[in-house]
């Protein structure tokens, strides 16, 4: 089974995250995949807008810790160099696009996840779904824009304080953050999406591209150093400990 699906018609690319069983946890297939797809939709020329959504009962759950606890303490830093290199270019190639990015939201999205709704230009969320970053819980350094992108959506108090004491963001508080544009109820969110697309339509392209340039924030430095900081942290005894205790906690 493919770990991304990407359908493309009438102007719209749908891009699906498609790793249920294990709740789209990040790994390198699915980053491969996604990154892949992405490269496609950068070089059409037919397409108008992207919809990032995902399969199962969450959209993602970031890092597959059952995969980075998988793989030998000694190899740990090179297995995190390339997931997280991944992530972040995936969350870049969002940011880039000249057409806009649409998230569906539909269940939980946690840790390095959030890279990819802070690069959606709309997003809407269902009441059951919630962010959490879990770092500290786990032992982790923040990756996926915790720190190279939400204090400049939210403020740097309140991304402190939702990160250090792992605070669980409802869906009602993502809107309100601005972390997403609407709530909607689960059996609503195509029909809200497809109520974006129809507006989209009758905007200007090159307006559209100009616009998103415009606001976009430059964070590939601010995602490189979260890159080395998850490095850093990966391989240590607490690192070790965290995953041990959070697996233990979820079986």
């Amino acid at each position: 089974m493919p770990a991304t699906l990407l359908d493309i018609a009438d102007g719209v690319a749908r891009l699906t995250l498609n790793r249920p069983e294990r709740h789209n946890s990040l790994v390198p297939a699915l980053l491969d995949s996604l990154n892949a797809d992405l490269d496609r939709i950068v070089t059409s020329d037919d397409i108008r807008a992207v919809v990032l959504q995902a399969a199962g009962r969450s959209f993602s759950t970031g890092g597959d810790v059952a995969g980075f606890q998988a793989v030998p303490r000694s190899e740990r830093r090179t297995y995190a160099a390339g997931l997280v290199g991944s992530l972040n270019r995936a969350i870049l190639a969002l940011l880039g696009l000249r057409v806009p990015v649409i998230g569906r939201i539909h269940g939980p999205l946690t840790g390095g996840a959030l890279g990819f709704l802070l690069a959606c230009d709309l997003a809407v969320i269902t009441p059951q779904a919630f962010i959490q970053p879990y770092y500290t819980e786990v032992g982790f350094s923040p990756d996926g824009g915790w720190t190279a992108m939400l204090p400049a959506r939210i403020g740097t108090q309140q991304a402190r304080e939702i990160q250090l004491l792992n605070r669980r963001i409802t869906a009602v508080e993502a809107v309100q953050l601005g972390l997403a544009t609407t709530l909607a109820e689960p059996d609503s969110l195509d029909s809200t999406i497809e109520g974006w697309l129809m507006e989209l339509r009758s905007k200007q392209p090159g307006s559209i591209a100009r616009t998103k340039r415009l606001l976009a924030v430059d964070c590939a430095a601010g995602l490189q150093a979260e890159q080395q900081q998850f490095l850093e942290q990966i391989d240590s005894a607490e690192a070790e400990a965290g995953m041990a205790r959070f697996l233990a906690k979820s079986a």
